[in-house]
């Protein structure tokens, strides 16, 4: 249940300029009730006629990894024909294994299946370690949770920053934990293993227009330098300069987005200093320039 409800959850929540962004429909080979883990049945109404109508497919994992479906297979391989954005939650790398659609691509599964998944379809570049993979057209993502990011890199891919970052604050998930070599960043967010320093990040977050330092976070922690950078990078596998530095550059995606600010501002408001400090990181994460990816992703100029 928690496969089908993550894309239906956080896709219903974009909006753009007050539109459904998405229409998210669920479909199976067999429409009816199917039963889920926990004993729960759930009714799904569509057969595999709904891939057909789709822009982008999401293949949802079952724990299972035996033979898939080949009718879902077939439908599958005619949307990736089509042109479609394929992705798969957990073992749904499977099916697109099994679709072939990943030869010679990067993607990655459910760690506990990354061995069977790599033995059974050696052409696959497996990657380990990552919460999702866009690879071209198509993106896996690893355990369930993971399917979040994936799905919030989807918005983001398509609306912006502003957009996705807005649906995670509804959706009560983190923003930023992006992956994979196509996706505005090269290196995913790990997923945070701790609460300890959680009053000190959200303390950070709202002074990223600050020149904050070791000093300043170890301060607000009450904790020393050592042990700050010990704890911190415990819990969210980064340390507390590179975290800062990620906020930074999502700040600035987000002020780039929603407001027509001079790029010295922007640079000052999101703590990134100057104008060309601000280039040279947005370039370095996102590939494009700070006014490129304005034109790219400006809502004002979407809503004027």
């Amino acid at each position: 249940m928690f496969n089908l409800a993550i894309p239906e959850m956080l896709f219903s929540k974009a909006e753009v300029d007050g539109a459904p962004g998405y229409r998210v429909t669920a479909c199976t080979p067999d429409p009816g009730p199917l039963t889920t883990t926990g004993g729960l049945d759930v009714l799904v109404g569509r057969g595999l006629d709904a891939v057909d109508e789709a822009d982008v497919v999401i293949v949802a994992g079952t724990g299972s990894r035996e033979e898939p479906d080949a009718r879902i297979v077939a439908a599958v391989r005619r949307a990736a024909a089509a042109g479609k954005r394929i992705a798969s939650i957990c073992t749904g790398a499977f099916v697109l294994a099994e679709a072939g659609l990943l030869d010679g691509r990067a993607a990655t599964t459910y760690w506990a299946y990354t061995r069977e998944l790599g033995d059974r379809y050696p052409a696959v570049d497996l990657q380990q370690d990552v919460l999702f993979v866009q690879d071209g057209p198509f993106l896996t993502s690893s355990g369930y949770a993971a399917g979040i990011d994936l799905c919030l890199q989807i918005i983001r891919t398509d609306y912006g920053a502003a957009v996705a970052n807005s649906v995670a604050r509804l959706a009560l998930v983190a923003p930023v934990r992006p992956g994979g070599q196509t996706q505005f960043t090269d290196t995913p967010l790990p997923p945070e293993r701790g609460v300890s320093f959680a009053d000190t990040r959200a303390w950070a977050m709202r002074h990223l227009d600050e020149p904050l330092t070791l000093t300043d976070l170890a301060r607000n922690a009450g904790v020393s330098i050592r042990t700050l950078s010990r704890r911190f990078h415990a819990e969210t596998g980064l340390s507390p300069l590179q975290w800062l530095l990620h906020q930074r550059i999502e700040r600035a995606r987000e002020l780039l987005e929603t407001t027509a600010l001079p790029m010295d501002q922007v640079a000052r408001a999101s703590g990134l200093g100057s104008a060309d400090s601000l280039r040279q990181h947005v370039q370095r994460r996102l590939g494009l320039t700070p006014s490129a990816y304005r034109a790219s992703f400006s809502r004002l100029a979407t809503s004027g």
